[in-house]
């Protein structure tokens, strides 16, 4: 393995001095004002927008989870990053609701829609849910990544783990307490940039060294390269079951990854993120107008569909070398004695690749790619974290707090996300199963916040009191489960085999998820229809049925032929990548 060579932290040196550029150029145009730091005086172009929701979605379980499942199961996991139709729903149906509705956060779309307590509740959740996934997993693949890539570096007593996370999380929190949304906007647009360029080098050069595509496809063979064998186990034995059985947990992915539950509960999940996620939607909020948020979210599609090539195929790429001897250092760092992929090794695929096989100015290049993933990912959760407690929680309590003083609590509540995230450190160091745990996470918190936007959106008649009841009733299952899990997936407890709490553990995640939004829906409908009907004239223009005439002739202005083309297009080359990933 190659150590970094002065050329390479030239590059990274250069990296940083562009990106903290930026933001001190855009901390000095600032005003002190709520609509200017938190949602970037709403004047964000397509091209931001779109570039600034792909870096903040491509973050750590991108550049050690997907990658990985690349080398452990070859591309089926593309399935999460095909979901790129889901950006396109919410530019075109949930995009006008809510720039209509000049909202800050998530939850005061819900508090327009239904009640003030929905607001509070949704807050609560999302607050605690970024704590525990967003920021943990981001601090995790950046001590990752830095462990790979300078294993050498230690100062006042702490390995390159602990230095590579202390820094991505003091860095990326300086400039984004002091810049808030523009600042992070304007950076993550150059870091989607170098990202791209970066990722495309290390597919490009791993590809040469293998001896081209042909080699890849004969080295992984055509299981690898189907997007649903990995999924179904041979002969489909155990495939409906929801609990799994001794044999299925021998499988990472026919144990977690059930092709049924990838099938209708993946779907559900990526509406949730894509849509109604103050992490993502944010950026849309903060467009210019509604033709600019909606062409944002195209061109964050037609972006969301690199990851598979950039990512899950350099992780096919370290396996591949790995196997076939081609790299002898890849052999050491991820096969057994036996010649076989040690698991757990698999995280590290991408930073070994790149610190193997690419030429030195070039390697730096990428590492500031790397560094650009985590720290977008990272600054994406603290700007949203700092919004939804100060307009959703601060302002309620302290109505009459002028801008000046809104913006210095946001910039507060930012610093003390960056503390909770250095506190992280030694928890997630010490941690087993983190990443497969946390994407459980999201399959649990999910299904309730889903159905009470796309529900409430498309059906006029349901009210607060189902709202709440759907979100009280979701909520209470997702953490039980996680109660369950939590001991399991940090501690290493095990339950009777059969017993109860074991059989809630061992359901796949994403059939439990399933069952969470059966309940909810039945709950959301039945409780609102029990119950008196929502003032129509109090939701005008926040649900298709109390939609006015002028609302309609706006929203069709706001596109044109080309946005519609565009639209298709992603569509297409979506069903493109399924078509040729059959195996």
């Amino acid at each position: 393995m190659t150590a970094l060579a002065p050329l390479d932290w030239i590059v990274i040196l250069a990296y940083f001095s562009l990106i903290l550029g930026i933001a001190w150029w855009v901390i000095k145009k600032r005003s002190n004002t709520t609509n200017d730091y938190f949602l970037a005086g709403r004047n964000l172009g397509w091209f931001v927008v779109g570039a600034s929701i792909f870096a903040s979605n491509i973050g750590s379980e991108h550049l050690v989870g997907l990658a990985g499942s690349g080398a452990t199961n070859g591309v089926a996991m593309a399935h999460y990053e095909l979901h790129a139709w889901c950006l396109l729903v919410l530019g075109w149906v949930l995009a006008p609701f809510y720039m209509r509705s000049k909202v800050f956060t998530m939850p005061e779309f819900l508090e327009r829609r239904y009640s003030p307590t929905a607001r509070w509740v949704l807050s609560l959740i999302s607050l605690v849910a970024y704590i525990l996934t967003k920021v943990a997993v981001g601090i995790f693949a950046g001590g990752v990544v830095f462990a790979v890539l300078i294993p050498e570096v230690n100062f006042m007593g702490m390995d390159s783990f602990w230095i590579g996370s202390i820094l991505v999380i003091v860095l990326t929190g300086l400039y984004t307490i002091l810049g808030g949304l523009k600042a992070v906007a304007y950076t993550e647009a150059i870091q989607t940039i170098i990202l791209i360029l970066g990722s495309v080098l290390v597919t490009y050069y791993g590809i040469e060294a293998l001896g081209g595509w042909g080699e890849l496809r004969r080295i992984c063979g055509t299981e690898m390269f189907n997007l649903w064998k990995p999924l179904v186990p041979t002969g489909m034995e155990g495939t409906w079951a929801p609990v799994k059985t001794s044999t299925q947990m021998a499988w990472y992915f026919n144990g977690n990854y059930p092709w049924v539950g990838m099938l209708f509960c993946a779907p559900i999940i990526g509406l949730w993120y894509w849509c109604t996620d103050q992490y993502i939607v944010q950026r849309t909020l903060a467009a210019a107008n509604l033709t600019e948020a909606r062409r944002g979210t195209i061109a964050a599609a037609c972006l969301k569909l690199l990851p598979v090539f950039i990512f899950i195929i350099p992780g096919m790429i370290c396996f591949a070398l790995a196997v076939s001897g081609k790299v002898e250092s890849l052999g050491a760092a991820m096969l057994d004695s036996n010649g076989q992929l040690i698991t757990a090794n698999a995280q590290q695929a991408f930073p070994l690749l790149v610190a193997t096989i690419l030429p030195a100015g070039i390697r730096g290049l990428v590492v500031a790619g790397l560094l650009a993933a985590l720290m977008s990912s990272l600054a994406g959760v603290f700007n949203a974290s700092s919004t939804l407690f100060t307009m959703d929680f601060y302002s309620k309590f302290k109505p009459n707090t002028s801008e000046k003083g809104l913006v210095r609590i946001g910039r507060i509540a930012t610093a003390v996300m960056v503390l909770i995230g250095l506190a992280w450190i030694p928890v997630i160091q010490g941690s087993r199963g983190l990443y497969d745990y946390l994407q459980s996470v999201q399959g649990y918190l999910a299904p309730p916040i889903f159905v009470v936007f796309f529900f409430g959106v498309f059906n006029k008649r349901l009210n607060a009191k189902g709202c709440l009841a759907a979100l009280g009733v979701g909520f209470t299952m997702g953490l039980f489960r996680l109660a369950i899990d939590t001991p399991v997936a940090l501690s290493g407890v095990t339950y009777d085999e059969g017993s109860f709490f074991w059989v809630i553990n061992n359901i796949f995640f994403q059939y439990y998820s399933l069952l969470i939004f059966i309940v909810c829906s039945i709950v959301m409908v039945t409780v609102s229809y029990a119950t008196e009907k929502p003032l129509y004239d109090r939701i005008s223009g926040l649900t298709f049925g109390t939609l006015t005439p002028e609302h309609r002739a706006q929203n069709k202005a706001s596109y044109n032929i080309w946005d519609i083309v565009m639209s298709c297009v992603v569509i297409a080359l979506i069903l493109s990548a399924y078509l040729y990933f059959v195996g």
